[in-house]
This record gives structure tokens, sequence and C-alpha cells, in this order.
């Protein structure tokens, strides 16, 4: 999964974010990103704490463990999953695919 890092830290994932969603979603992959859809408008960091929130919900994480790393105003955005490693997150995207 080209969107996928694992560092001593934790996992980094590469994504695209799709505001102004109709649901709270991930899409699949988008180049060498993961497409993830928020419902929050990209305002005063709205879809940030969306994004965040999202994704601890998602990997079964407390928020203090999602950690936005880049792109704060941007849609492309890097994230730090502190202490899950990338096969579990491999794992769980997976399962979400085939749901």
């Amino acid at each position: 999964m080209p969107f996928l890092t694992d560092t001593p830290a934790g996992a980094v994932l590469n994504l695209r974010i799709v505001p102004r969603a109709s649901k709270n979603a991930i899409q699949g992959e988008h180049g060498d990103a993961l497409k993830v859809r928020l419902c929050a408008p990209p305002v005063d960091g709205a879809a940030n704490a969306s994004l965040v929130e999202f994704l601890a919900d998602a990997f079964s994480l407390p928020r203090a463990r999602v950690q936005l790393l880049s792109g704060a105003t941007s849609r492309n955005k890097r994230v730090l999953l502190a202490g899950l490693p990338a096969s579990a997150i491999q794992s769980k995207i997976q399962a979400g695919k085939q749901e």
C-alpha cells in the first residue's frame, strides 16, 4: 500500500481529503494516497478535527495518538497513528473494503 509507511513511532498515512461529503468514509486509493471523505467543511480547522476523530474511531485509538504531521491547510495530509503498526492498519482497511 503506497499510502502507508511503518515507522518506529507508528504508521504514517498519506491522505487525500474530500471535505463537505455526505458522510465520513474511507473511499479507497487516490494515486499514492488514501482518499477520505469528511462531512466537515475546511473552515477553522473543522475538517482536521473531524479527520482526527474519524481516524481514531476507525482504528480504535485514543484521539491523542492521531497526529497531523503535515498538510493542515491542504487536502493532502500526512497523519501519524502512534503505536499502531502498518500491518494492523492494512488489516482494518482490507476488512472495511469487504464490508
